[in-house]
């Protein structure tokens, strides 16, 4: 087995390495001067199990872009398998034509990654999960709950007894619903207006937070814009302390702006995607996770206990 990090997110390459006791393979990632990427492997992996990790987080085209020839370098030097590792999918919420004349880019995205060589993809928390299903080839998805749940648990005292769960939008109630049952806590749902891009208005709440601490549970925040105006309804109908629960957060400045001037006390998130925004904003390791994922893979082995709280010795 070997393992190669792209340029996208070295810390947590260098983390899943370091849990399996193994190192990096030596790779050399730079660009020309129009900007085409150039990638060469300075190791023989002919035969080798190739395990390359690569989040598509922002600059997205650059890092997927850079995951692909690095691809195609190993699969020219006869890998026996590669897995592509991107624990943040970027492009899943265009997961679905809803108005005229749009692309399923989501789609393409599996497709370029497959036409590029890869064996199989391990992955967390897709935007949307039928987007495994875009795939031809095996996908394993993760899930960042037991690692959210266990630091809110035992880091922060978070007791269901007196907690509500909160969906900021009812697309997400499902994920809320899970996270509520683990911790036999209440669940509210808040009904939100998506003005643009940037902008959400957050209108009514469903269920009770009155005196109440509250974790607002969602798969990914870009601006903060959905998180920051469930927060500010919840606080409106009482709510206590204000935690909200993200598999991955893709903060640039406005979103770290948002959130230092919200109702949130703290964001816990992953670090699936390197650091941005140094108050109210935790990122948890997942660097176990996705290396215990990885071993198991590369021995054939199951990784659905990874989804429980209980499963994991990380």
């Amino acid at each position: 087995m070997k393992l190669i990090s792209g340029t996208a997110h070295p810390g947590l390459a260098k983390s899943i390495a370091d849990h399996l006791g193994a190192k990096l393979a030596d790779v050399s990632v730079s660009a020309f001067p129009d900007g085409e990427t150039y990638a060469k492997i300075n190791e023989n992996v002919r035969g080798e199990d190739l395990f390359i990790i690569q989040p598509t987080c922002p600059p997205t085209n650059h890092n997927l872009m850079e995951m692909l020839i690095l691809v195609d370098a190993a699969r020219r030097a006869s890998a026996e398998r590669i897995t592509a590792v991107i624990p943040f999918f970027g492009y899943a919420r265009q997961d679905r034509k809803d108005e005229p004349r749009v692309p399923i880019t989501a789609k393409l995205v599996a497709n370029l990654i497959s036409a590029a060589g890869v064996d199989r993809v391990l992955t967390m928390d897709l935007h949307a999960a039928q987007i495994q299903g875009f795939f031809d080839i095996p996908v394993d998805h993760l899930y960042a709950k037991p690692v959210l749940l266990r630091f809110l648990m035992e880091e922060r005292g978070v007791d269901g007894s007196n907690l509500t769960v909160v969906s900021p939008d009812v697309g997400g109630v499902k994920m809320a619903r899970s996270y509520a049952n683990e911790l036999g806590a209440e669940l509210a749902i808040v009904a939100k207006n998506r003005v643009s891009a940037t902008q959400v208005e957050a209108s009514t709440l469903i269920g009770s937070v009155e005196g109440r601490d509250v974790v607002i549970v969602d798969d990914m925040t870009e601006t903060a814009g959905t998180l920051c105006a469930a927060a500010e309804t919840a606080k409106e109908n009482g709510a206590g302390r204000i935690f909200a629960a993200v598999s991955h957060a893709v903060l640039g400045d406005l979103g770290c702006q948002r959130i230092l001037d919200s109702q949130i006390d703290e964001v816990i998130t992953t670090d699936s995607t390197p650091g941005g925004c140094e108050e109210k904003v935790t990122r948890v390791p997942v660097g176990g996770l996705l290396g215990e994922a990885i071993a198991r893979i590369h021995m054939g082995k199951s990784v659905s206990s990874l989804f429980d709280i209980g499963g994991q010795s990380l």
